[in-house]
């Protein structure tokens, strides 16, 4: 045969073994079992690259976002594409994390599908992973970027507990890869690319991005921000998506002092606009223009309480602000290194009834009377889930008695001062299975001797009789220290941060207890808070600021 002729075929059978293309399956299993109704992770792998996705990728049928990643070689980058949404492709590059693995290879060997495997092992984050990979085929792969390097990873097992294993192997003459990464390609840093795809996963509304929350005669609203009791509080109307079963919502504010040194109340709300009147009516017109609440100690509660005609604003999370955060940073104590944000961010999905599908204002109010006030910026997210935990189809604002118009004449929650106390009459149209109380309550004022600092006992009542009695009382805000530069250090050597308090700490938020009430037949119900309120020593005096929804199923 003529050496040319030779040298030709020799060269088409290292082109056929240099483009042959296998095709493997894995399944995963848990304790030795594998799920039936689970999609194959698949891997096309030859020579050249590496490509890991999985059968409904393959298919075009993967809900959004998903990921392919491709391994380029020789030099092992690794290259990931995410698909956030139809037509929107994100891609970043990573040239060196294989290149770093360390893995520990071992004398121990077993057969995967007929093809000699060995050992290696490594640990990630405190985990113990064997790979397990063959030489037999003479080409580099596996359904990771986890041994690359070592020969084709037929198994990847953690903790002796998860697996993935191939199930399959077949050469194939075509992958059509190019069908499903087709079209722009925007690039991004590694950083970015995480990013981008995390928030894909979820649906996130804006609400406010860096507003001022303060006290000034020059607040005023503008295009997308109202502002009312001179600043002190913010809304935006924000329009929700159906919301499924399914799904869980979380409330996520960020706050710094742009001004105030002092710890301050703080509440996100939304006002319900399904009767005749609402707290939005109060705000433009004017706080005695809302029903009014009386307990017999001569004052006038105005919007805290539900009526027919009138809902109060309900209330999605309480947070306090601490001392100064940021802006008096520049206060230096010895080991004392101060934190520049306040983050504060709670599960709200047993509201979701009031959010499905409505168009609703969302507000934010701090209590302060300074120029420079606070900086906040808010965001509410929608997540899939298949966590059940909140199954309720109703959620009925009751009362809410947090002085939110404050600086527009709302007196504080001092009705507490005789027996009465706080009642509220409401009327179900419907039964109602697996009622609850979500209820929130601090106690404020008084100085050392008030009830900000004197444990109480909060007594909840249903048609009369006491459903739930317990002290609110918070002892760990001396873990929060770090986010209050401005707090007053006292002789003793605690801070004023440090203070057990009714409870709140300053830079936290509260948590809504969920008061079971059994199941509530159609008709009309009370509920009524009962709270050994402290008598006022001078100009000094006591309040408790409390918000109530009930929840159920109808």
């Amino acid at each position: 045969m003529p050496k040319r002729i030779i040298q030709i075929f020799l060269l088409f059978l290292f082109c056929l073994s240099y483009s042959q293309t296998y095709e493997i399956q894995y399944l995963s299993s848990s304790n030795g079992k594998v799920s039936p109704e689970q999609t194959p992770t698949l891997v096309w792998v030859n020579e050249k690259e590496n490509f890991i996705l999985n059968n409904k990728i393959r298919e075009q049928k993967s809900d959004y976002p998903f990921e392919i990643t491709k391994i380029e070689k020789p030099s092992n980058t690794i290259v990931s594409y995410g698909f956030l949404k139809p037509g929107e492709i994100i891609s970043t590059s990573d040239a060196e994390s294989i290149g770093k693995q360390n893995l520990e290879l071992t004398n121990e060997t077993k057969k995967i599908l007929g093809y000699n495997c060995k050992k290696a092992v490594t640990k990630i984050n405190s985990n113990t992973i064997e790979v397990w990979y063959t030489n037999d085929l003479k080409i580099n792969g596996g359904p990771s970027n986890l041994g690359q390097k070592l020969g084709l990873v037929l198994e990847i097992e953690r903790n002796k507990n998860s697996a993935t294993t191939a199930n399959s192997i077949k050469k194939v003459k075509k992958t059509n890869i190019e069908d499903i990464l087709k079209g722009s390609i925007n690039t991004t840093d590694l950083l970015g690319y995480r990013d981008l795809l995390w928030k894909s996963r979820f649906t996130t509304l804006k609400v406010f991005e860096n507003e001022t929350i303060n006290f000034s005669e020059e607040s005023k609203s503008d295009e997308t921000t109202k502002r009312f009791a001179n600043g002190t509080i913010i809304l935006k109307k924000v329009k929700f998506p159906a919301i499924s079963e399914g799904e869980n919502i979380f409330v996520e504010l960020k706050q710094q002092s742009n001004g105030d040194a002092y710890d301050r109340t703080g509440t996100v709300f939304f006002i319900p606009q399904d009767k005749s009147q609402s707290f939005f009516d109060g705000l433009e017109k004017g706080v005695k223009t809302l029903p009014v609440y009386e307990n017999g100690n001569g004052k006038q509660y105005y919007g805290v309480t539900a009526t027919e005609a009138y809902n109060p604003a309900v209330e999605m999370m309480r947070f306090f602000t601490s001392f100064g955060i940021e802006k008096f940073n520049h206060i230096q104590l010895k080991g004392k290194n101060w934190q520049t944000l306040n983050p504060y961010r709670q599960d709200i999905t047993e509201l979701k009834p009031e959010f499905s599908g409505k168009e609703l204002w969302i507000g934010t109010f701090i209590g302060n009377y300074d120029k420079g006030g606070h900086k906040v910026s808010m965001e509410i997210t929608i997540h899939k889930s298949d966590q059940g935990v909140n199954k309720n189809n109703k959620a009925i604002p009751l009362f809410n008695t947090v002085n939110i118009m404050e600086m527009a004449g709302q007196d504080y929650a001092t009705m507490f001062n005789n027996d009465k106390g706080l009642l509220v009459e409401f009327t179900l149209k419907k039964d109602l299975k697996n009622a609850q109380l979500r209820y929130i309550t601090t106690g404020h004022g008084g100085w050392e001797n008030g009830d900000e600092f004197v444990p109480k006992t909060n007594s909840i009542y249903l048609d009369g009789q006491m459903k739930f009695s317990f002290v609110p009382w918070r002892t760990d805000c001396g873990s929060y220290r770090l986010y209050n530069p401005a707090s007053g250090n006292f002789q003793d050597g605690l801070s004023s941060s440090d203070l057990s308090r009714s409870n709140w700490c300053p830079g936290t938020i509260t948590n809504p207890e969920f008061i079971s009430l059994g199941d509530l037949k159609a008709g009309k119900h009370t509920i009524q808070v009962k709270i050994p309120q402290g008598a006022p020593e001078g100009s000094s005096f006591s309040a408790w600021n409390i918000s109530g929804v009930l929840l159920g199923t109808e």
